[in-house]
């Protein structure tokens, strides 16, 4: 399991674009990836989920995977939400 705190630094948070291209970035890997809140943890690839979180930029989140490929995983993801790709 890799665990990973994240801030994220997309200027518009994690909107209805952003959350989609984020689900789609987690479904491209075969572990199992949640990102946890304070108080909430849901599953990145489900676009409902992630939707719920309702995260702005400068939160944090914890980014956890789990399976073959759970280090490309999290730093994909936190390429991302750090406004890489």
């Amino acid at each position: 399991m890799t665990k990973k705190d994240i801030t994220i630094k997309l200027a518009s948070g994690l909107e209805a674009r952003p959350v989609a291209m984020l689900v789609q970035i987690a479904s491209q890997f075969d572990s199992t990836i949640h990102i946890e809140t304070l108080d909430k943890k849901v599953n990145a690839k489900s676009i409902m989920g992630m939707m719920s979180l309702g995260l702005d930029a400068g939160e944090k989140v914890t980014v956890v995977a789990d399976g073959n490929d759970e280090e490309n995983a999290v730093t994909s993801i936190e390429e991302y939400l750090n406004g890489a790709k």
